[in-house]
């Protein structure tokens, strides 16, 4: 009787048991699908977008005229270098020298013949000077006498009337001169004629030429 309860009864499994786990794998196996290859279906076509609606337009900006013009001027600013070695600042200011000089060159060129066809165009004007007045050539004057008594010395005064270039007002002034008088023949009063000469003293840097007219 010992060893029949020591050996493991072994249960048999019931029919009904079977036949659930038989129904169970079968529906499993229908349900499973992955296996089978269908056809895959085309993705359907992207309807077109509609027309984005036009944005409206910014305001534009209203900017004061010395503002515009700063801005232009940062635009055409260039870019800021680095620093710079002694040389380089030296080559950049004998540049600019040189265009500079160009240009004022340019300019006086063009200034030159300008002038040269005004004055093509305008007739010959006269000489303000007398003929015997020019370069190389010594300047006469015409005066009256109003001192002799130094010796060999008198005192001429000049009378100059001109009109004025701009206004045109009648100017009137005088100046006097120290004149050598080699023979005294000149004396108070009287109109002569002298002629610019080298200097003879302090002061004297004309010569008595003629007397024109005596005093009465």
């Amino acid at each position: 009787m010992a060893d029949e309860d020591k050996t493991p009864e072994t249960e048999e499994t019931p029919d009904s048991v079977k036949e659930e786990v038989e129904t169970a794998a079968s529906e499993e196996g229908a349900g499973d699908t992955s296996t089978v290859d269908t056809p895959e279906e085309a993705p359907a076509e992207e309807a077109p977008a509609p027309a984005a609606e036009a944005a409206p337009e910014e305001p534009q900006e209203v900017l004061a005229p010395k503002e515009r013009r700063a801005r232009k001027r940062a635009a055409k600013a260039p870019a800021a270098a680095g620093p710079k070695t002694v040389e380089e600042r030296s080559a950049e200011r004998l540049a600019a020298r040189a265009h500079k000089a160009k240009l004022r060159r340019n300019y006086r060129e063009r200034a030159k013949t300008k002038a040269a066809a005004a004055r093509k165009d305008q007739p010959t004007p006269e000489p303000d000077v007398a003929p015997e007045h020019g370069p190389g050539r010594a300047k006469v004057r015409q005066g009256v006498v109003v001192s002799d008594k130094a010796d060999k010395t008198i005192v001429v005064r000049v009378d100059v009337t001109r009109r004025h270039r701009r206004y045109g007002k009648i100017l009137r002034t005088s100046t006097k001169l120290h004149v050598h008088d080699e023979r005294n023949d000149a004396g108070a009063g009287d109109t002569v004629r002298v002629i610019e000469c080298r200097p003879m003293s302090r002061t004297k840097r004309w010569r008595l030429t003629d007397v024109l007219e005596k005093a009465k």
